[in-house]
């Protein structure tokens, strides 16, 4: 924590300099600037963890800085404290309106201002560490597929195509993002399953397969700690139920099954069938979405997303000749 870096802006080079000495007495590390526009420039190239910073300044002001960074994804958590005056009533509804963290009052008291800061960093630290740990999942999720030459680059294609289908049916960019994550994480539980099993060239045994049905529910177990894959969770646990409720692990059906999951198990299955495995070549678009179709017409899709799913893809070539992937069946209908 003492480690922390903390840029100050303000245009007052005296004000800076005492922020600066206060802060540095106190074991931080501090950069400095003196306009938003200035201290926007440093943000990707000094990496704070903290902005201390007044209101008014020229080029740019505390509040325009303030709501640059909080609507940019790669710097919203970077916390930030405007420095207003004590009757500044307006600046302080607009700098919460805008994404300011704390505030502090001119002068500045260095015991209110230790204290704001060391809050701040705790809860920066938290999050870091939660950004950290989402990133071993992730990094898990691909060390696991690397394992299976077959499989290779399966869940990039899966999180793609899944975005591409939640934008084209108009879902929120919260659940696109999240279609985008699932499709990274989905199979994670398969770390638990044998490699012997994932690997195996031809058809698994009854005993086989429930060790490879227990993997959704691994996977749920495994991201659940980490509040920022919660709606994920939906999507890792069910993208194997059926619409008819003949799925696992929970036999959920209709409508009872998440949407973000359904998608997921459509375009999870879809992926699998153009893709070359060790016992047989990928199939060609028609001949997928033929099965598709016929397992929808047996109750196991959603015939909604089927229906969708095959107007993306007759409506965009290049989503179908991206998963051209060693097909040895007749020629793609593209």
């Amino acid at each position: 924590m003492s480690q922390a870096k903390i840029l100050v802006v303000d245009d007052e080079k005296t004000v800076v300099e005492v922020h600066k000495k206060l802060l540095e007495k106190a074991g931080y590390c501090v950069v400095v600037a003196y306009n938003g526009m200035e201290a926007l420039d440093k943000v990707p190239t000094e990496g704070p963890d903290l902005i201390l910073t007044d209101v008014s300044m020229p080029v740019m002001d505390g509040l325009q800085l303030c709501e640059k960074l909080k609507n940019d994804k790669h710097t919203g958590l970077i916390p930030l404290v405007m420095v207003t005056a004590i009757d500044d009533f307006d600046n302080k509804v607009r700098g919460i309106e805008t994404g300011a963290d704390d505030f502090l009052t001119k002068p500045v008291r260095p015991r209110e201002l230790y204290a704001r800061v060391k809050s701040l960093l705790r809860i920066k630290h938290l999050t870091d560490s939660l950004e950290s740990a989402e990133t071993v999942i992730f990094s898990l999720a691909n060390a696991i597929e690397a394992k299976d030459y077959f499989t290779k680059g399966h869940i990039d294609r899966v999180s793609s195509l899944a975005m591409d289908m939640g934008r084209f049916i108009e879902l929120s960019e919260d659940d696109i993002n999240t279609l985008g994550k699932g499709g990274i994480l989905h199979d994670i539980g398969k770390i638990g399953v044998r490699d012997s099993i994932l690997n195996k060239p031809g058809r698994l045994t009854d005993e086989e397969f429930e060790e490879v049905k227990k993997h959704p529910e691994i996977g749920e177990k495994i991201c659940r700690p980490l509040r920022s894959l919660e709606p994920v969770l939906p999507i890792i646990k069910h993208h194997h139920e059926k619409y008819d409720g003949s799925g696992y692990p929970s036999r959920l059906a209709g409508e009872d099954i998440p949407l973000l999951a359904r998608i997921m198990a459509i375009v999870d299955v879809y992926e699998a069938l153009r893709s070359r495995r060790a016992y047989r070549d990928g199939m060609s678009h028609a001949d997928a979405m033929r099965i598709l179709k016929e397992e929808t017409a047996a109750g196991k899709f959603d015939r909604f997303i089927i229906k969708k799913f095959e107007e993306l893809l007759d409506s965009h070539a290049d989503l179908r000749e991206a998963f051209n992937l060693g097909q040895n069946s007749a020629e793609d209908d593209a």
